[in-house]
């Protein structure tokens, strides 16, 4: 599914028309976006949590010349699913 068949659903399902949907959509999208670039998460009980999560600096190798690089330090967005939509995809 991508955004355009999600924006579908959710004014189906809903009611509102596509536009608003389309809203929507770009709202809860932008206000997570925004929460975990604050440093903050968004917990959704029982369908999962979105979270931040910090990774050190690292030592890689470049495969195709064997060359050691560095990988900086950062900021990577997690996800965890909630046991609501474990079962749901489970069963």
């Amino acid at each position: 599914m991508n955004k355009n068949e999600l924006v579908s659903a959710v004014a189906e399902k809903s009611g509102l028309s596509k536009t608003d949907a389309a809203s929507a959509v770009d709202a809860v999208f932008e206000t997570i976006q925004g929460e975990l670039k604050n440093g903050g998460d968004v917990r959704l009980v029982g369908f999962g949590n979105f979270s931040v999560s910090r990774r050190e600096a690292s030592k890689g190798r470049n495969l195709s010349t064997g060359a050691e690089i560095d990988i900086p330090a950062r900021n990577v967005p997690k996800f965890s699913a909630g046991k609501g939509l474990k079962d749901a995809v489970n069963g």
